[in-house]
Parts: structure tokens; C-alpha cells; sequence
């Protein structure tokens, strides 16, 4: 199974990845490309799928109330923030992550939160590459910049949550530049 998932994100890869405005190394490109496999099983895993799925059934009132503005004056420490790092999906992801993941997020279908590492800058992602280009089912990858959540200099890879082959949320990795440089 891990074979398959390995095999379908590098066609993927070579397929719909976006070349961003900054040339990478090729040596940084295929530890990019690597990670971007492995970014595809985490979006495969029964722990995401089932959490976007359930999100995209029923997004719940708190939730779909918020806004870019009242997300943005929410601080970390506040529960309702906390409780997307506190989640399976957030759980999931900081289990997985190694020393080169900055960030990472996963998003419905309609761009909303359903868990991450830390606290994004965006409620939501609708409407930006990194969460539309995978709802069409394929990887994105966005050009070198400092996060502003993170404060590193990074990039970030997005690839679909795939349901029964068809999109259903994205998962974006921000990954460090530095890390992945030879």
C-alpha cells in the first residue's frame, strides 16, 4: 500500500508539480520531491480521511462562524485554536513531522481548518493555490518565502485528501529551505 501511495504521488509530482518563480537545486528539488511522497500517505491515512470527511459533513456553528479577522485576533493560547493542535489530525501530524516540517495544516473542501502543528495566519484557504490546485487533485508547490507564521525561510507543498479518488480537502507542508539544502 505504501509502494502505491509512493508510485501515484511521484507521477503526481512529475505530472502537475508547479514550478515556482525561484529555481531550486536539483539536488533540493528531489529532497522536495521526496518529501511531497511521503506528504501524500500522511493525506492518505485513514485518520485524515476520515476527519476531512467528517469536517466537510458537518462544520460545527463555532467554526463556521469565524472570519480572516476574528480567526487573526485569536491568540494560541485560546481553546477553540488549541483544539485543532489537540486533535487527531493535530496529533497525526505532529507525530509525523521530522526536523525539515515548519508547518502543516489540513483543510475541507471549503478551505476551513480541521487540524494542524500550530495556529495558521488564514482561516482559510479558499481561493489560494495552495488549497485550490489540489481540490483538482493534483500536488502544488509554492515558491521560497519567510512564513509569516513560522518566521523560516520555507515553501510549501500541498497535495489532496483523496476519498474514494476524489479530492476532499488539502494538506499543506511548509518545508525548511535550510534543511533540505545539500
Amino acid at each position: 500500500m505504501k509502494l502505491r501511495f509512493l508510485l501515484l504521488s511521484l507521477a503526481l509530482l512529475a505530472g502537475a508539480r508547479q514550478i515556482s518563480a525561484q529555481a531550486l537545486p536539483a539536488a533540493t528539488q528531489a529532497r522536495i520531491d521526496a518529501q511531497a511522497a511521503v506528504i501524500t500517505g500522511w493525506a492518505a491515512d485513514p485518520v485524515i480521511v476520515e476527519a476531512v470527511r467528517a469536517h466537510n459533513a458537518s462544520v460545527p456553528a463555532e467554526q463556521a462562524a469565524l472570519t480572516q479577522e476574528k480567526w487573526r485576533a485569536l491568540t494560541v493560547l485560546d481553546p477553540l485554536v488549541r483544539s485543532f493542535a489537540k486533535n487527531a489530525v493535530g496529533q497525526f501530524l505532529k507525530a509525523h513531522k521530522d526536523d525539515t516540517v515548519t508547518e502543516a495544516f489540513v483543510s475541507d473542501a471549503a478551505g476551513l481548518k480541521v487540524g494542524f502543528i500550530a495556529k495558521t495566519t488564514n482561516w482559510c484557504h479558499l481561493g489560494k493555490p495552495k488549497h485550490d490546485v489540489p481540490m483538482t487533485g493534483r500536488h502544488w508547490q509554492g515558491p521560497v518565502e519567510v512564513d509569516e507564521s513560522s518566521g523560516q525561510q520555507q515553501l510549501q507543498v500541498a497535495v489532496p485528501v483523496l476519498d474514494a479518488g476524489k479530492p476532499i480537502g488539502s494538506l499543506v507542508v511548509g518545508l525548511s529551505v535550510t534543511r533540505l539544502s545539500p
